[in-house]
C-alpha cells in the first residue's frame, strides 16, 4: 500500500491535508514535528512526504537536507506545504530538494492533483495498483 507522510506541527493543518489526500486511497501517517517525521521514515517506506518548513523542534529545511543525504530516501518525493509565500523560501526549499512548494492556505483539490501527479510520476500511485486487475 503506498504510505503518504504528513509533516506539521499544526493538528487542524494535517486533518485538512488528510482528508484531501483520502481520494488518493494511500495510508495516510501523520508526525507532528521534524524529529517525528525522521523516525516516521526510518520505520516504514514513504512513497511520498508533505512537508511544513516552520516547525519548533526541527526546521523542514533540515528534515529535507536529512532525506536528500539519506541513500535510501533520496528519491523521496517532498512537496513541501508552508504559510512561507516569498520567493526567498521558494528558492531555498527547491534548492534543498523540494519536489514541489505549496502555500497554505491551500485548495484541497490542488493538493491532491500535485500529490497523484508526484506519485505517478513515482509509479508510486494506488490507483495504478488497481488498474491492471480488469
Amino acid at each position: 500500500m503506498t504510505r503518504i507522510l504528513i509533516v506539521d506541527d499544526s493538528p487542524t493543518i494535517r486533518r485538512m491535508v488528510k482528508a484531501s489526500l483520502t481520494p488518493t486511497e494511500a495510508t495516510l501517517v501523520e508526525a507532528a514535528s521534524g524529529l517525528e517525521a525522521i523516525e516516521q521514515l526510518t520505520l516504514g517506506a514513504a512513497a511520498l512526504m508533505v512537508l511544513d518548513l516552520n516547525m519548533p523542534d526541527l526546521h523542514g529545511l533540515d528534515v529535507l537536507k536529512f532525506v536528500r543525504s539519506h541513500p535510501s530516501l533520496g528519491r523521496l518525493p517532498v512537496l513541501v506545504l508552508t504559510t512561507r509565500g516569498d520567493e526567498s523560501s521558494r528558492d531555498s526549499a527547491m534548492a534543498a530538494g523540494a519536489t514541489d512548494y505549496m502555500t497554505k492556505p491551500f485548495v484541497p483539490q490542488e493538493l491532491a492533483a500535485r500529490v497523484r501527479r508526484l506519485l505517478d510520476e513515482t509509479g508510486a500511485a494506488p490507483a495504478a495498483e488497481g488498474r491492471h486487475a480488469g
